[in-house]
């Protein structure tokens, strides 16, 4: 199909983990000669293919004094029904939505939005199918209507539990709506099908990656640059803000406690994102914090002076941290939670700990340590080519998307068929 016209609805054109594999994949369409746009909460770009999604601020302000009691998020967002009329909406051919639980979207526009549009909706979390939390961890009331949240506080947090009211209003939109669903890991896959989704196809597509941006530099060079001390073991760890809870700051910090002094002694930790002052008085051990950092460059020269990149996350989708650090071939040590194992693989590409267990982290360290990290880096590159690349993401999302096309059409054609009046 010619000048494809594709939306992508998200919660930021660069701003979270989300948002940046929703713009590489924008740009990878681009590359293609494929009209890409995208319509977001928060507009960070200044890239003319970038629009906001309309508020009613007002209204919604006064709207949220209902809703937020009652636990409620974003039904308050009366804005979203006016996408439909929204230009960019009614040009596009296709609208892939991503993340919609940021504050600017009202999921019950959905069954209007995809009336007479044909939708994909790629999942970075649990959200979708749940009655208010972005991950369940263990809890799997998810499966059978929630209800009793064990866990109200979790993002996006709630003052009151109506959690079985959002989960049956979610199934009730659902019914109502035309998506076809995308996971990014096998995890999220699997459990989109055991879920209030499963009645739509779901398909399995990994986040892809930029592999000229993101590729094994020399180490040595790349610790000259940053300033780091010849002679130095380094290891790395990296999250938009290092002391969220989800991220497990204070496992990494537990688990480097224990290591043994003279490997402490010999050790620089290296921290990307928000909070490093915080990280490195707890990890009691030289460290060096670049902040937050938005620079593929700077990044991929970071991931090159690691000997390891340390993940010790409670729960996770594909972390595009773990696939950035494949991709420049720097060996990992992570849990074994949601999609890490899609990415960290045990003896191949790194170290895989059962969750929490601060010991298993501590252990995946010293043994790859002694490894070495040439036969893992190798492997870490060869599998982000094999399987990674921005290029085949963005394949495999042009045929999903003709196929749905496709089968809009069909369903339009036997439409005509079925009503005289349309003839």
């Amino acid at each position: 199909m010619p000048n494809l016209k594709i939306l992508h609805v998200n919660q930021s054109d660069c701003a979270g983990g989300a948002a940046i594999a929703a713009y590489r994949l924008h740009r990878g369409l681009l590359s293609e000669g494929i009209d890409s746009r995208l319509l977001v909460g928060e507009q960070k770009t200044s890239s003319d293919r970038v629009a906001r999604v309309p508020r009613r601020l007002r209204l919604e302000h006064q709207l949220s004094r209902l809703t937020r009691p009652m636990g409620l998020n974003y039904l308050n967002l009366v804005g979203s029904f006016d996408l439909p009329q929204h230009p960019v909406c009614q040009s596009a051919d296709l609208l892939n939505f991503h993340n919609l639980h940021a504050g600017y979207f009202n999921y019950a526009v959905l069954p209007r939005l995809t009336q007479n549009k044909p939708a994909v909706w790629t999942l970075h979390d649990m959200w979708a199918f749940t009655g208010h939390c972005a991950y369940s961890y263990d809890c799997d009331r998810w499966k059978t209507g929630c209800g009793r949240c064990p866990y109200p506080h979790i993002y996006p947090g709630i003052g009151t539990d109506n959690t079985r009211l959002e989960w049956k209003l979610k199934e009730w939109l659902y019914q109502r709506s035309t998506l076809t669903i995308v996971a990014p890991s096998r995890w999220l896959r699997d459990r989109a099908r055991a879920s209030l989704l499963s009645n739509f196809d779901i398909h399995h597509i990994p986040y892809g990656i930029d592999l000229q941006a993101y590729q094994p530099l020399d180490p040595q060079q790349c610790r000259s640059l940053l300033g780091i001390p010849a002679g130095k073991r380094v290891l790395m760890f990296a999250a938009e803000h290092l002391n969220e809870p989800r991220k497990g700051g204070d496992l990494l910090a537990a688990s480097l406690d224990e290591l043994p002094p003279s490997l402490k002694a010999e050790t620089l930790l290296l921290t990307l994102g928000n909070g490093g002052e915080a990280m490195a008085e707890a990890v009691g051990m030289a460290s060096l914090n670049l902040g937050y950092v938005g620079s593929d460059r700077l990044k991929a020269i970071a991931y090159s002076a690691a000997d390891l990149f340390l993940f010790p996350t409670r729960a996770d989708n594909l972390p595009l941290v773990l696939q950035e650090s494949l991709a420049c071939g720097t060996p990992m040590v992570s849990y074994k939670i949601g999609g890490v194992p899609d990415l960290v693989r045990p003896g191949v590409t790194g170290y895989l700990a059962e969750p929490e267990n601060c010991r298993d982290f501590r252990q995946g360290i010293v043994e790859l340590l002694d490894e070495g990290r040439d036969r893992l880096s190798q492997n870490c590159r060869a599998i982000a080519e094999k399987e990674y690349s921005l290029e085949q993401q963005t394949q495999r999302y042009l045929e999903l998307y003709y196929q749905v096309l496709k089968g809009q059409e069909l369903n339009l054609n036997r439409e005509t068929v079925s009503d005289p009046n349309l003839v």
